[in-house]
């Protein structure tokens, strides 16, 4: 079985910051593609950042310079740290993983940011 369990959401207030983790449990972690996407309530959901397996890293225009995407392979781990917080950067934030056969995703977590 694929899992893919998110942690590291909460309330912060805005200019703040918070670090996001997404653990998974397949042993092919290591060549897979992760990423980290968010849905606010009535929006689509969008990508927020994306790490190869090569760390090749991409981002929203949105986020960058503000958001920084991570991995550890040895801890099967995706980060993501997020500074300058907006209100406008609540959220649900999903963790992906994309193999050459399917995307996988977590269950999500709540982040709020006030102004």
């Amino acid at each position: 079985q694929v899992q893919l369990v998110e942690s590291g959401g909460g309330l912060v207030q805005a200019g703040g910051s918070l670090r996001l983790s997404c653990s998974a449990s397949v042993t092919i972690f290591r060549g897979t593609d992760m990423g980290w996407y968010r849905q606010a309530p009535g929006k689509q959901r969008e990508l927020v950042a994306v790490i190869s397996s090569a760390l090749t890293t991409n981002y929203a225009d949105s986020v960058k310079g503000r958001f920084t995407i991570s991995r550890d392979d040895v801890a099967r781990t995706v980060y993501l740290q997020m500074s300058s917080l907006k209100p406008e950067d609540t959220a649900v934030y999903y963790c992906s993983m994309t193999t050459p056969f399917h995307t996988y995703w977590g269950q999500g977590t709540q982040v709020t940011v006030s102004s």
